[in-house]
């Protein structure tokens, strides 16, 4: 793995975490975390809200970033199982750039495609990152970084489904599952013992 995909793999979940962050204080007077999905701060139809292009632009570009660092990582990855994984995760990611192509409300011929390729992203994400973790529980060397995941993983969905259950708002779930994969992205990248033992042809 060359050290510009690593940069990429740890720069991308900033990109998109400082935009949520910055379109969350243009909007800090209408944006509720317990009442409101993050999605909501790129809606391009409501009036009241400040400079979606913020959090649309960055989503795109950390979904860019993070399927760039993904392709190579599929392309080196020896196990099937773990490029299997890697290419669901692609879709993930792929559906995190389209969030900002096709933010709330934004529609094709009457078809509204948000809220299908946010779901895309947490659901490709997270299962591409199970059987990633799967895919290292089975190799004597990468053992413990699958059962990371997998604990990650499941403890995610856990506090994800809570939050979904006890507040009004998606947006404290939908930081649940971004959070969960940002832990994972780098303790995959920096942990000697997680995705660059998996590049090895053992599995």
């Amino acid at each position: 793995m060359k050290k510009s995909q690593i940069y990429v793999a740890l720069l991308s979940p900033w990109i998109g975490i400082v935009g949520i962050l910055i379109a969350i204080y243009l909007n800090s007077s209408w944006w509720s975390l317990t009442d409101n999905a993050i999605s909501d701060l790129g809606n391009i139809k409501r009036p009241w809200v400040n400079y979606p292009y913020v959090l649309n632009t960055t989503l795109m570009i950390a979904g860019a970033c993070t399927t760039y660092f993904l392709i190579f990582l599929f392309m080196e990855l020896k196990s099937k199982i773990a490029k299997a994984g890697a290419g669901i995760f692609i879709l993930g990611t792929i559906s995190l750039f389209l969030i900002g192509v096709f933010p709330e409300e934004a529609s094709i011929l009457e078809f509204e495609p948000h809220y299908y390729v946010s779901w895309g992203f947490f659901l490709f994400s997270s299962f591409g990152m199970l059987i990633i973790g799967i895919a290292a529980l089975l190799k004597k060397e990468t053992r413990l970084f699958g059962l990371v995941t997998i604990v990650i993983f499941v403890v995610s969905w856990i506090l994800a489904v809570v939050a979904l259950k006890t507040f009004k708002g998606v947006a404290i779930a939908e930081f649940i599952g971004a959070f969960a994969l940002f832990i994972w992205l780098y303790l995959a990248v920096l942990w000697k013992n997680g995705l660059p033992s998996l590049i090895s042809p053992v599995l």
